[in-house]
């Protein structure tokens, strides 16, 4: 194999899991550091920078991060269920625990003369507008409701989600000199196109809820709701009952949200029903788990066949049970089991199934071009449209994701918007900005904590049940108080503490080797990494983790390091009888829209 090129920032970049998964690649251990060390407003601004929204995404992100944390990893074998750091709910801990930050949010530039649409106030155009007005351009923000947040405030129940964080996150966006213009929907792109703007970001979301039309479907639709738009009417106090038996059709996030919000509002008898396996369900693990845990159960392999009703009033629903089947290219197909069709008594259902692009504003004659599936061709990096100074982001680009996607989207079409709006390629995008800096503080003394003991994740506290399933405003997660997480920060195990290698300074005494707690260096002949990998003395048979290899060393040897199980604890450092290991932070700071986006050097794919 060849020398590992530790001069690129990618490399070092992937072996931070948690920052790598993360679509805006928040720098995780540098804030979760933060945090043990009580340092919650620093640790705030981190994630401000960078996810936006630190209070919101504490409380309902995906956690994309989470799955890759090298906690979870390399506990598998002294647990059952091994989990990741907490990362999420750290955030959320950042976000409740900070003082005020108001003074921190930058400083306004002078108007530059630019001005900049957003359309739609949900997260991929707030993001937009919290990187664009810092700079001078004179951003406006179009949205058909009231407050500011889009699907946030709409689709996420207050029991997720208090009405509070939104207004303080939002806030922070909007006192940044941006105009929201609250009612006010934009209904023509040729319009919006004819007033001048010098770019224009489209960030409306997905609005559609997909329906399910089966037999009896018109005829008893008064106790029929889609999903999305049934969570709307909640959210907004428009809905404030449901009747006491109501399947929950669909296997998401809206589902979940759907079924414990009907639980709260009066539903004594709540059943979530799935044409998938449990495991195969879109919805978040710990989506599905919170909502069993509120007594809801979820029925799998169950296909949809007809609305049972009689004079129009709906009495239940005939599923159809289904047996999944994979094929030698692991395709499934559900294929009929023969049982007889299962009834399900009901007094209302809520069709969860999915959400789509809707773009009845847009006229297709306007320049803007879109795919055989309604989404607007656009670039996948830029977020340019067919239309050079319209922009897309969010579930509006690509079709539904989630909150942290359509925040990356905002940060990259800014870039794009700032450097077009200053004659700059907008394909050329600005590099990372990333450092070194080794941890050393004496012979044995290192600047971080470094214990790699095998503690189990910390269990966040909820409301008591008679109080949470009483209201669909009182918050069921509680968060950490702030010695439990400084006890889940320390479950950390540092990724972004490298630890780098120099082979000049190395005496081949194999020292390291003796002591690594994971036996995941070697010292060996070089080879293909094909047959390197089994021979190791811990054969790497991960191929998705990398080898961190050395250049040859003076027996000819190289040394050889398994990312995939290195716990950065610094032992091999430590016992280093010549610094041939150091332990090093590594940072990475992605570019955001202004001066240092400009006149860009492409990066390197």
């Amino acid at each position: 194999m060849q020398r590992t090129d530790i001069a690129n920032p990618t490399y070092f970049h992937k072996v931070v899991d948690c920052q790598y998964a993360c679509p805006a690649h928040t720098p995780v251990p540098e804030y979760i550091r933060l945090i043990a060390q009580r340092r919650y407003g620093d640790a705030y601004m981190i994630n401000w920078v960078s996810n936006v929204f630190p209070g919101i995404l504490g409380r309902t992100c995906d956690r994309p991060c989470e799955p890759a944390c090298r906690r979870g990893r390399v506990e598998e074998s002294n647990a059952q269920a091994p989990e990741p750091v907490a990362i999420c709910r750290l955030k959320r801990v950042a976000a409740d625990m900070k003082e005020d930050v108001r003074a921190r949010m930058p400083t306004v530039a002078p108007r530059n003369g630019k001005r900049i649409a957003c359309v739609g106030a949900g997260p991929a155009s707030l993001t937009v507008a919290r990187d664009l007005a810092p700079l001078g351009y004179e951003v406006t923000v179009f949205d058909g409701e009231a407050k500011a947040g889009g699907f946030i405030r709409t689709q996420i129940p207050r029991f997720r989600l208090p009405e509070s964080v939104i207004d303080e996150e939002t806030g922070y966006i909007l006192d940044l000199g941006v105009e929201f213009r609250s009612g006010e929907r934009i209904e023509s792109m040729k319009a919006l196109m004819a007033q001048g703007w010098d770019a224009i970001f489209v960030g409306c979301g997905a609005p559609r809820g997909r329906d399910l039309q089966v037999p009896g479907r018109q005829e008893a639709a008064a106790s029929i709701h889609i999903g999305i738009d049934w969570l709307n009417s909640v959210s907004f106090g428009h809905v404030t009952r449901i009747g006491q038996r109501v399947i929950v059709l669909g296997g998401g996030n809206t589902a979940m949200d759907c079924c414990r919000s009907a639980r709260r509002l009066g539903g004594t008898d709540v059943k979530v029903i799935v044409r998938s396996g449990f495991d195969e369900m879109k919805a978040s693990p710990w989506e599905k788990e919170d909502a069993q845990h509120e007594g809801i159960p979820i029925l799998n392999f169950h296909v949809p066949k007809a609305f049972v009703h009689e004079g129009g009033k709906l009495l239940g629903m005939r599923f159809e049970i289904v047996r999944a089947e994979y094929d030698d290219q692991g395709r499934r197909t559900l294929v009929p089991t023969g049982e007889p069709e299962a009834f399900i008594e009901c007094d209302e259902v809520l069709v969860a199934v999915g959400q789509e692009n809707a773009f009845p504003w847009i006229e297709r004659d306007c320049g803007l071009a879109f795919d055989k599936w309604g989404l607007p061709q656009l670039d996948e990096k830029t977020f340019q449209s067919s239309v050079p100074n319209v922009f897309f982001g969010g579930d509006a680009a690509f079709g539904p994701k989630n909150i942290i996607t359509a925040v990356a989207h905002g940060h990259e079409a800014a870039v794009s918007i700032d450097r077009l709006l200053h004659g700059e390629a907008v394909y050329v995008r600005p590099a990372p900005m990333t450092n070194l800096v080794s941890q050393k503080m004496g012979i044995h003394e290192w600047s971080y904590d470094n214990d790699t003991s095998n503690d189990l994740r910390y269990k966040v506290p909820w409301a008591k049940a008679e109080m949470a399933l009483a209201s669909i405003r009182v918050e069921v997660e509680l968060g950490f108080d702030a010695a439990t997480a400084f006890k889940e920060a320390e479950r950390c195990l540092n990724c972004d503490v490298q630890t780098v290698f120099t082979e000049s300074a190395c005496i081949e005494c194999d020292a390291c080797v003796d002591i690594c707690p994971m036996d995941c260096i070697s010292f060996t002949v070089n080879g293909e990494e094909s047959e390197l990998r089994p021979r190791l003395k811990a054969p790497a048979l991960n191929l998705a983790q990398d080898l961190y290899v050395s250049g040859g060393l003076k027996t000819g040897r190289v040394m050889v390091k398994d990312e995939d199980v290195c716990l950065h604890c610094g032992l091999c450092a430590e016992r280093c009888p010549t610094g041939a290991w150091d332990m090093q932070k590594f940072l990475l700071k992605m570019t955001p829209a202004g001066p240092q986006a400009r006149a860009a050097r492409e990066v390197a794919a």
